[in-house]
Parts: C-alpha cells; sequence; structure tokens
C-alpha cells in the first residue's frame, strides 16, 4: 500500500515535470522567434517573470521525483518510517500527511 502511494506520488511528479519542462520549451521558443526586448517591453518583466517560474516550478518537480526515488530506495531497505534523525518511528499520521519525510515531528 505504501509502495503504491509511493509509485503514485512518482508517477504524478513526473507527469507534472514532462508538461513543466514543454511549456518552457515552448516559451523558450516563442520567445527566440518573437522581437520582444525583456529589457524594454512592459510585456518583458511578464515574459521573464513567466520563464523563472517555469524554471522553479521544474525543478521543485524534478526534486520530489528525487525524494520519491528516495522514499522507495528506504522502503526497499527496511528504513522507510524511521526518523533519520533519532531512529525512532516516524508517526503513521505524518506519514500519511507527508509520505516522504525522513524525520519524527520532535527531530523537525
Amino acid at each position: 500500500m505504501v509502495r503504491d502511494e509511493l509509485v503514485r506520488l512518482r508517477a504524478s511528479a513526473e507527469d507534472e515535470a514532462a508538461t513543466l519542462a514543454r511549456d518552457l520549451d515552448a516559451l523558450f521558443t516563442a520567445s527566440r522567434d518573437s522581437n520582444a526586448d525583456d529589457e524594454h517591453d512592459p510585456e518583458g518583466a511578464t515574459i521573464g517573470f513567466e520563464r523563472a517560474q517555469l524554471t522553479a516550478l521544474l525543478a521543485a518537480a524534478r526534486d520530489r521525483i528525487a525524494e520519491v526515488g528516495d522514499a522507495l530506495r528506504r522502503l526497499d531497505a527496511g528504513t522507510y518510517g524511521r526518523c533519520e534523525g533519532c531512529g525512532e518511528p516516524i508517526a503513521a499520521e505524518r506519514l500519511a500527511a507527508r509520505p516522504l519525510a525522513r524525520l519524527c515531528m520532535a527531530c523537525a
């Protein structure tokens, strides 16, 4: 059951990352094909902001994919649900809310 949830989370993050990568690529392509001057065009700040926002969201999605991979490795190793700080079990409620949690509430 935990593995299924982690696999679902990974698939969701991979889908999100693929969508964001396509959106970012389309934005770069549109920027190259346009005469827009980010520095002097009143709309330039919007283009620059959108580029930065998509880049940050893509990085966060890729980080989530890595975090899920780490959680799956912990599950395989038998350490999933154990606090990396103190070694005590992480509360089931915390894992239900944050399945990628590495620390118990006391150590977090």
